[in-house]
């Protein structure tokens, strides 16, 4: 879809600019001509993404204009009402576009799931929900779900963030120093013993040689690593790449299990809130497939959904799959059987995401200490390989 600025005036002749989303502009010219306005002028601009897809709304963005709108809903003002108000007051040009484009397809009929679809920047649990609420005849209260959710969730994602900063700021602290010695500290080295004109040791003669690479080439280097990096970057976003990145992080020693737990807990807690806004499991289960960032257990899911079609319980298909961590399928079979899936369903999600935070905590305690010993070994044999030999002219110079 394409963002188009819409100059119009409406039944009173008041010229108004609006931004909306739309197929074609012909489409868009219609859509206001039918809902009875006069439409001057239809321009393409650039709101979409670089690849062409919406951008996206950031969540902490998404969930205050969520809560507004449960609000002004309650409150007992009508859904286009409450659409246009929150349109007006939004601030950030893309996401008012998508509240006015929803808006304008609500007033000519469109439903508030489908509208919300059409825009393609949302979260697709986000969609699903709000066709649950609509089919339930309780919008309310799966707007409310969504909005625990997503908190939780979160809450949750600042925690795991938290946690990485200073593993993270101690990683660019050796790479800048080991940068700074290669770069400035050893080329300087490097004047001093080519006028002393002595016989230097391998350890030395390779440092002093690596320094002198780092500053004739490290430019062409670091542009290098840069293209590289961004190429890297680029394949990760096709599906070949993501899947070989998604195979590799699962199969890491420490980080594999704690991603593994991740995943499985943001499945279990979306599928139980699909289920409690009303909606059937092969749909809940087809939605919370695509909510999931692992490309292996998003397939998992999928496999599985066959198997439920033909009959057989979540927790035999889910275990099925083979991916699934057992103690997850126990809890959702006795889910099952007590004909409690939802609640046991977001029991599942709060033990592995505690036993995520409890994991990654200890995984930092231990990175931690190791970067330091790291950062001081690269610092000693630097300075070892500069200064010996110093001490070996101080003991040619004693004899």
């Amino acid at each position: 879809m394409t963002e188009y600025t819409v100059r119009l005036a409406d039944e009173r002749g008041r010229v108004q600019e609006q931004t909306h989303a739309a197929a074609t502009a012909e489409e868009l010219r219609a859509r206001f001509t039918q809902s009875g306005y006069f439409v001057y002028s239809v321009k393409a601009q650039g709101l979409l993404g670089g690849d062409g897809r919406k951008k996206k709304v950031k969540l902490e963005t998404f969930l205050i204009f969520n809560q507004q709108f449960l609000t002004l809903i309650r409150a007992g003002l009508p859904i286009l009402g409450s659409l246009e108000l929150l349109g007006r007051r939004q601030k950030l040009a893309n996401f008012r576009g998508q509240l006015e484009d929803v808006a304008t397809r609500v007033k000519t009929g469109e439903s508030l799931s489908a509208a919300f679809e059409a825009q393609g920047g949302f979260p697709i649990v986000y969609t699903t929900t709000l066709l649950a609420g609509e089919r339930s005849g309780n919008l309310e209260e799966v707007l409310q779900r969504f909005l625990d959710f997503q908190r939780v969730s979160l809450t949750f994602r600042k925690k795991l963030q938290a946690s990485l900063i200073y593993p993270s700021l101690l990683i660019i602290m050796v790479i800048c120093l080991f940068i700074f010695l290669i770069t400035f500290v050893v080329p300087q080295f490097a004047k001093l013993y080519d006028q002393l004109g002595t016989a230097l040791p391998a350890l030395t003669v390779f440092l002093l040689a690596s320094g002198h690479y780092a500053q004739s080439y490290g430019i062409y280097a670091g542009v290098v690593v840069a293209v590289l990096l961004f190429l890297l970057y680029r394949w990760t976003k096709t599906e070949a790449g993501a899947t070989v990145v998604d195979r590799v992080r699962i199969a890491l020693p420490v980080f594999g299990n704690v991603w593994l737990k991740y995943q499985v807990g943001l499945f279990a807690r979306t599928l139980s809130t699909l289920l409690t806004g009303g909606l059937p499991l092969v749909p809940s289960l087809e939605t919370a497939a695509k909510a999931i960032d692992s490309r292996q257990i998003s397939r998992a899911v999928f496999r599985s959904v066959e198997t439920v079609r033909e009959g057989k319980g979540l927790s035999v298909s889910l275990a099925s799959t083979k991916i699934f961590p057992e103690l997850a399928v126990e809890m959702i079979e006795v889910g099952e059987s007590t004909g409690a899936l939802p609640q046991m369903l977001n029991s599942v999600a709060e033990f592995f995401e505690e036993d995520v935070q409890t994991n990654l905590t200890a995984a930092m305690s231990l990175i931690e200490p190791l970067i330091l010993v790291v950062m001081g070994l690269v610092v000693v044999i630097i300075l070892i390989a500069l200064y010996l030999p110093i001490f070996s002219l101080s003991a040619n110079g004693g004899q």
